[in-house]
């Protein structure tokens, strides 16, 4: 697979046709153009577009590869920026996490922000599990992450980013997807995908949650990841509770509704190591209200 496969996607995702995409974005031939989307889906294995009257439309496989495949753009780029960068004089760097979905929230701003105020710094990005990040902060391997406030990172200092509720996420069919809000009371009896302590905050706040309800759940299966949380939910026909950010990783396959009463939230913050003395982190830190600002919840 190659960069051009998923700029070609991209484009005609956004046009809804092929001959606009190959005449307006891509400069190319209409059927050079359906000749690469075809050798793409050929690669992925999966149908990603399919024909209609008025054009074409995303698949629900479709729907979930472009939001993968424009942040793999977006990463692409800058890295060929940082490339670009470290082929002149040496300069400073700064390393920013993100808990594993949030940089599609955040990158593109994150970006901007480094390119207005740190024109000359190399910028790295990774996208990890939130202990991770703690621990890849504490050897110095990240200056900043968007993640949680873990409980056994000592050495780290946290501060809030945004607080977000927690959702019901279960198939589009599910007879709970009736509801215009879900008591938890309501989950006992699904098969309920929980959350593995390889995520303790999101685990904590989620048991906590079904505690103060009343209700006593025992997961059918614990998931490490959101990524492995949507693929389970869709294929137990189950449900799961996650943070809102989830909503715009969902396939059409998949809806979330919100809770009914006392809504559980989880808190996003930045994390960074107390004796990290970088001057690029110290002028991040100080557009880091802008930042939020700019980023619409």
């Amino acid at each position: 697979m190659e960069l051009r496969h998923l700029r070609y996607f991209v484009a005609v995702a956004e046009e809804g046709s092929l001959t606009l995409a190959a005449e307006r974005r891509l400069h190319t031939a209409q059927p050079s153009l359906s000749r690469q989307i075809r050798d793409l889906e050929h690669e992925v294995g999966v149908s990603l577009l399919r024909r209609t009257t008025r054009g074409v439309e995303l698949t629900d496989a479709g729907a979930a590869f472009l939001e993968y495949a424009r942040l793999a753009l977006a990463q692409a780029d800058s890295a060929r920026e940082a490339a670009r960068r470290a082929g002149k004089a040496a300069k400073g760097s700064l390393a920013i996490g993100f808990l594993t979905g949030q940089e599609m929230n955040w990158l593109p701003e994150v970006m901007r922000i480094v390119r207005d105020t740190l024109p000359d710094v190399d910028v790295t990005v990774a996208s990890q599990i939130s202990p991770a990040l703690a621990e890849a902060l504490a050897r110095g391997k990240l200056d900043i992450a968007f993640m949680r406030r873990e409980t056994n990172a000592p050495d780290l200092v946290f501060r809030p980013v945004r607080r977000e509720p927690l959702v019901v996420v279960l198939p589009s069919d599910h007879h709970l997807t009736a509801q215009s809000t879900i008591r938890p009371q309501a989950l006992v009896g699904e098969t309920f995908i929980g959350v593995s302590p390889v995520a303790p905050v999101l685990r904590g706040v989620i048991d906590d949650y079904l505690s103060r309800s009343g209700v006593d759940i025992t997961p059918d299966h614990d998931v490490d990841n959101l990524a492995m949380a949507i693929s389970l939910i869709a294929s137990t026909r189950g449900v799961g509770l996650a943070p809102a950010y989830i909503e715009k990783l969902l396939p059409a396959t998949l809806v979330s509704r919100p809770l009914q009463g006392d809504v559980p939230t989880i808190d996003l913050v930045v994390g960074y190591l107390k004796t990290n003395r970088s001057p690029f982190l110290k002028a991040f830190l100080a557009n880091l209200g802008a930042l939020i600002a700019r980023v619409s919840p």
